[in-house]
């Protein structure tokens, strides 16, 4: 890994996004995302998936000219058309939106059907929580992730975030149903470390910390086994109902094609709410419990990311030498 200062960062995202068609203010846009999940330290989502995401745009999954269209308003409720473009810029366009409803109405809802992967969900949590509303995200994948007591993958491992604000930093939970996201897997797998849990089962059906036999068997473990299970299922109805798209099972396999997705922004107003005093009593009776281990206290959903992208923009943001090369020679 090498460092990269975050203004030069972006500015070569910007620049590779540009050659690729991208018109300059969606340039701008798209590569702030990327390098933003990069120097909060979410390198799966950020500049590791890079590559990924230019490879569906040379297949033509991603059509970088294509922007998100409202087609049907209910109210504070609203379905939009991703018309598979970026889904980075779609999901942003669409979290936008539902704040602007929930200033109108206190709430705001957008569903999005025929978009593409949002890389990293976090990234419309806090798009949310900085704005002053409670936000709740999900979005549908392709299917890799078992129905609990079924060995072949039906159902997504389906991302959900929710965020709120706080004066000192907003609270903002990112997960995906499954124990450990691919993006996870793959990291572990290339550097051949252990999961710190159980993420799933190898191919002889056993659970396992071994992220590679994780990948072959194609066995992730959905979090809280039955529950995660049920989770996902119902977010992937909830989202393919609501924006009249696609569902998981309808969703291509291949994961440089996976794309036609639905999705889920709802925001809520919280600007005249003691959120931050809320937030600050909830952080604060959670930090009071002994931790297991001395010396590591009790964190809350985003802390780390907080210190990560403290630390980064000061040090410079970490990218694999590698990658960073192969973007300088676009």
């Amino acid at each position: 890994m090498i460092r990269v200062p975050f203004e030069n960062l972006l500015a070569e995202l910007a620049r590779a996004l540009l050659t690729l068609g991208f018109e300059a203010d969606r340039a701008e846009l798209c590569a702030r995302l990327f390098a933003e999940t990069t120097r909060d330290g979410v390198y799966t989502h950020g500049m590791n998936r890079f590559p990924r995401f230019i490879a569906t745009i040379r297949n033509g999954s991603v059509d970088v000219g294509a922007r998100a269209e409202l087609v049907q308003t209910m109210g504070a409720l609203e379905r939009w058309d991703g018309h598979f473009g970026p889904g980075n810029l779609n999901a942003y366009a669409c979290m936008e939106r539902a704040i602007a409803l929930a200033r109108q109405h206190g709430i705001g809802c957008v569903a999005l059907a025929r978009t593409n992967h949002w890389m990293r969900g976090g990234s419309y949590g806090w798009q949310a929580a900085e704005a002053g509303a409670v936000g709740i995200c999900w979005t549908n994948t392709l299917a890799n992730l078992p129905p609990w007591g079924g060995l072949d993958a039906r159902l997504g491992n389906n991302p959900l975030v929710m965020a709120a604000p706080r004066s000192s930093g907003p609270v903002v939970l990112d997960m995906a149903v499954s124990q450990f996201s691919y993006g996870t897997l793959e990291a572990y797998s290339r550097s051949g470390r252990e999961l710190p849990v159980p993420g799933g089962f190898d191919e002889q059906g056993e659970l396992t910390r071994d992220a590679a036999a994780i990948e072959r068997s194609k066995r992730a473990l959905p979090i809280g086994y039955w529950k995660g299970s049920g989770l996902s299922m119902m977010l992937d109805l909830v989202a393919a109902v609501l924006s009249g798209g696609n569902a998981t099972r309808q969703i291509p396999l291949d994961p440089l094609r996976e794309t036609g997705l639905s999705q889920v922004f709802i925001a809520m107003d919280a600007r005249s709410f003691d959120a931050s005093q809320v937030a600050d009593g909830i952080i604060e009776f959670s930090r009071s419990a002994a931790p297991v281990q001395v010396g590591r206290p009790v964190r809350y959903p985003g802390e780390q990311t907080l210190r990560l992208r403290a630390e980064n923009m000061l040090a410079g943001v970490p990218v694999e030498e590698q990658i960073w090369s192969d973007l300088l020679a676009m």
